[in-house]
């Protein structure tokens, strides 16, 4: 799998103002804004994202997902030198 080709899944189940994945293959990087996330806790963020990934966790397609999950709120408050840092 590629990182475009995980975006592009990611994005199919979960719309977001701003998502961009990185990775090597198997370990991925992926920063996330979603209204979805207004008001959840982290673990409900990322069971979120997990639910657009289906199966694949479990069948090692996707091996390792690390994510930072934001609502537009708290992306906005974000400076540009943080948000770079994502």
């Amino acid at each position: 799998m590629t990182a475009q080709e995980l975006q592009d899944l990611i994005g199919a189940g979960l719309s977001c103002a701003h998502l961009q994945v990185q990775g090597d293959g198997r370990h991925w990087y992926a920063t996330l804004v979603s209204a979805e996330f207004e008001g959840k806790r982290l673990i409900q963020r990322h069971q979120r994202v997990y639910a657009t990934l289906g199966n694949r966790m479990m069948t090692d397609e996707v091996h390792a997902l690390s994510m930072r999950t934001y609502s537009p709120t708290e992306w906005e408050k974000m400076s540009d030198a943080e948000k770079a840092g994502t």
